[in-house]
């Protein structure tokens, strides 16, 4: 497996070579510019040397003299010869020191200085000529000066500057490492918090003296931990759901099949018992295609077939599925509004018996069901309202979970197995909308909220109570 690098070695590395940059180019710079001043400190030099010496040979005009300017420039030369004097003239009395030898490489640095290489030494050369006066006759007046102090000054500026250059770059490299270890210390502590993090307990991470780069990080770490708690709790309670669901149908079944063959019965006692068994088989299927269904929709299964729709015409459709339900229980149903949109007209229609469903099982009989469409800002909504003896106990944000039912005792339990609302949501889902519940005093409404095109025109349907959901 391949070793991770830390971050704290990568910001290490990052800060040494942005060190190695930036004393580089510095050290580049400063060698340059001190190479320029002593090379300007060494020409200003050559250039008072041989105003000095210029200005006695063109004041010497007889031998004697001569003789004593020779002597002076002696004096002015050092023991190591790093500086030389040299007049070349046709006459031999007026010359001085040993003349440059020929052939010599000689190269430009500035208005009448050369650099000269010779004896393996680099001299600075300054030449000029000094007119004649008396018995001299025009004579040529160099200095020279040795460039080795120049040279050796240069390399140890660079020495020093490489030197301390690379020490700078590790002491960088050493300080970033720990600088963002110490940054980093936080991070550790969190990992090694998140890593002791049991599934049973999902501590939250600790948010207390963190950077503020940290922070929003905690928060949505510690986001996630609660939702990931609510989903894991929400699992264990559906689970259980869903064993009590099938428990009661398959203890039935098992029961009435043991008491079946305990001993022999007739054909109408089987038949009696079949007819039993059968009921609790076809509440097992219920429940079966039910939970395939919010798998599909679990897993992100869109609404397809879509077709434009009344949805006013839907709901009378669906409430056509539901009068025996309606005559049971003395209601009326009332729809105002309507709109068209897109929409699997399958499901659409599954969903809005469910809706009137729920109102008819859980609302005061003789009241009536009021269905409210209403569009507005591209979003289409369906809301379902009715009166209710039993909203003390209903908590609406869990309505549309799978299996709650408002009565704990579950006594409804044959007729009605708690997903009816989480089949909504499904739906309200796979065409991109939502649903809501809304408790006040004695009245809940329940609906769900769907997108709508602006194409779509609405068909306003004045609100009409009906006698019968048949009756269109």
């Amino acid at each position: 497996m391949t070793r991770k690098r830390s971050i704290a070695v990568r910001l290490a590395a990052m800060f040494g070579l942005a060190a190695a940059l930036v004393f580089t180019v510095t050290g580049l710079v400063l060698y340059r510019v001190q190479c320029l001043e002593l090379e300007k400190r060494q020409l200003g030099e050559i250039r008072a040397r041989f105003d000095l010496a210029g200005s006695k040979a063109a004041g010497m005009g007889t031998e004697q003299q001569w003789e004593r300017f020779g002597a002076m420039l002696r004096t002015l030369t050092p023991a190591d010869h790093s500086v030389r004097y040299v007049v070349e003239s046709a006459d031999p009395r007026f010359s001085y020191g040993e003349p440059f030898p020929r052939g010599a490489e000689a190269t430009p640095r500035a208005p009448d200085v050369w650099e000269v290489e010779f004896d393996d030494n680099r001299f600075l050369v300054l030449k000029r000529r000094i007119p004649a006066l008396e018995e001299r006759p025009e004579v040529v007046l160099a200095v020279a000066v040795d460039q080795a102090a120049f040279f050796e000054t240069s390399r140890t500026l660079g020495i020093s500057l490489v030197v301390s250059s690379v020490l700078g770059v590790i002491a960088v490299s050493l300080l970033g490492w720990r600088i963002a270890k110490a940054g980093l210390a936080p991070i550790e502590r969190l990992s090694h918090h998140a890593s002791a993090l049991d599934p049973k307990q999902l501590e939250r991470l600790p948010d207390a003296d963190l950077p503020a780069e940290l922070c929003g990080l905690v928060h949505a770490f510690n986001g996630a931990l609660d939702k990931l708690e609510h989903a894991y709790q929400q699992l264990s309670a559906f689970n259980a759901d869903v064993a009590h669901e099938l428990r009661t149908p398959l203890g039935n079944v098992i029961g009435q099949t043991q008491v079946a063959l305990s001993r022999p019965r007739s054909v109408a006692e089987l038949e009696e018992i079949l007819q039993s068994n059968l009921e609790d088989l076809e509440r097992l299927s219920h429940i079966v295609i039910d939970m395939l269904f919010l798998a599909q929709s679990d897993r992100g299964a869109l609404a397809r077939d879509l077709v434009e729709v009344s949805v006013a015409q839907e709901v009378r459709r669906s409430a056509d599925f539901l009068d025996m339900l309606f005559e049971e229980a003395g209601s009326t149903l009332l729809v105002s509004g309507d709109a068209r949109v897109r929409v699997n007209v399958s499901l659409l229609q599954r969903a809005l018996t469910n809706l009137m469903s729920n109102a008819l099982q859980h609302g005061r009989p003789g009241r009536p069901v009021a269905v409210t469409i209403e569009r507005a800002e591209g979003t289409l909504t369906i809301s379902i309202r009715n009166e209710s003896d039993r909203l003390s106990t209903i908590q609406p944000g869990r309505l549309f979970d799978r299996f709650y039912r408002a009565d704990a005792a579950r006594s409804d339990s044959r007729l009605n197995h708690g997903l009816g609302l989480a089949i909504v949501k499904a739906i309200a889902t796979m065409h991109g909308g939502s649903v809501f519940a809304q408790v006040r005093r004695d009245t809940i409404r329940i609906g769900m909220t769907l997108p709508i095109s602006d194409s779509a025109h609405d068909a306003p349907a004045p609100a009409r109570p009906l006698p019968r959901p048949a009756v269109v």
